[in-house]
């Protein structure tokens, strides 16, 4: 193998696929969901337990950002009162989703300060 095809080879494993990220925020009344491909945001607000609007909104991000309708797409939101129902549809719509608990996050105490009761 010369360097021509050495560096091909490299450069096509290194090469990245297009990638679309999804970050829900989940609240009572409304729900927003910011996308991205990596370099570029985007930001939606849509009805809470819509699940018409998510679609919506996610085909909207594809287009907007110039993917394909099949693009791997990865979403992530924090566990809370909506529980699981939100995750397995999400999942049987092909997007690999990851529900986050919050409490499990691992933070550096020395940075979280208490409040001061002097001045």
């Amino acid at each position: 193998m010369d360097q021509k095809q050495g560096n091909q080879i490299r450069e096509q494993s290194t090469r990245r696929l297009p990638v679309l990220y999804v970050a829900f925020e989940l609240a009572n009344s409304t729900w927003k969901l910011a996308c991205s491909d990596g370099s570029k945001l985007r930001h939606v607000t849509v009805t809470a337990g819509d699940l018409a609007q998510v679609q919506g909104a996610i085909l909207g991000a594809r287009r907007h950002f110039g993917l394909e309708d099949k693009v791997h797409t990865v979403s992530c939101y924090e566990a809370g009162r909506d529980g699981f129902w939100l995750h397995r549809y999400l999942q049987s719509c092909g997007i690999d989703n990851v529900v986050v608990d919050s409490a499990s996050m691992e933070v550096n105490r020395r940075l979280r300060r208490a409040k001061k009761w002097w001045p």
